[in-house]
């Protein structure tokens, strides 16, 4: 993967921003930083400050494994045209039935993990996130987590940083959702941030001339062709956004 904040890359960068693009981003671990309680993550004075300014130049989407509603709160005001949450799963035109098989996971669950110490799955309605970072064992909490999880009818079941998600296979995936949204806003390009293993969903789009993918942090094996080294570089990305569409 190539920095794309390096020198050599700002005119792949210019290109995209002189474009007809969509800008996207995951937002825990890219737009705001990973805490222990998912519930206080929220957005760098900073980041937000930027990402307000970002939108009033491009079409900004967000697409997060968190709750539209709980996005929407976290990004009320700053001009954001789509929230989709769920891992995308949102973008699905009929997710009653995604809704029905996530209780009846929620329910083969409770007597399989919930007197695991330090463990904790969070119902976000059309997909389950089983948290171990409270985990003194947390090696032995992820298998423990993957072991019920994969035993799950009709499960797609993928890692993240100390979680294990669970979503319908067969279901709308980030890379789905960005794609509709592109086509939606008449959009020519995409360029996407985001740090996690649902992620890759939309490095490997197969419109990858049309996608400019940066992955948060170095990855062996990872689709994304750009990184940032860490997530507090996104503040950097961001500015030289914003840089670029005025300078054009």
């Amino acid at each position: 993967m190539r920095h794309i904040l390096a020198r050599d890359q700002r005119a792949t960068l210019l290109g995209f921003a002189r474009s007809n693009v969509l800008l996207a981003f995951d937002f825990d671990g890219t737009l705001a930083p990973i805490v222990a309680e998912p519930d206080r993550a929220a957005m760098r004075l900073r980041t937000r400050r930027l990402l307000g300014r970002l939108a009033r130049l491009y079409p900004c989407v967000v697409i997060s494994g968190r709750s539209r509603v709980d996005l929407r709160r976290r990004l009320r005001g700053l001009g954001i045209l789509r929230a989709i949450g769920n891992h995308g799963i949102e973008a699905a035109r009929r997710p009653r039935e995604f809704r029905t098989l996530v209780r009846d996971w929620r329910v083969a669950l409770s007597g399989k993990l919930d007197g695991l110490p330090g463990v904790m799955v969070e119902d976000k309605g059309l997909s389950l996130a089983i948290h171990y970072r409270r985990s003194r064992r947390k090696a032995r909490s992820r298998e423990a987590v993957l072991r019920s999880a994969s035993a799950l009818r009709r499960a797609r079941v993928f890692g993240g940083k100390e979680v294990v998600n669970v979503v319908p296979r067969g279901a709308p995936h980030k890379g789905t959702a960005l794609e509709k949204e592109r086509v939606r806003l008449g959009c020519e390009t995409t360029l996407y941030v985001g740090d996690d293993e649902t992620d890759e969903d939309v490095f490997s789009l197969r419109t990858r001339k049309r996608l400019l993918g940066i992955r948060v942090g170095l990855k062996a094996g990872s689709q994304a062709d750009y990184c940032l080294r860490d997530q507090t570089e996104i503040d950097a990305l961001l500015q030289r956004l914003i840089g670029l569409r005025r300078k054009g």
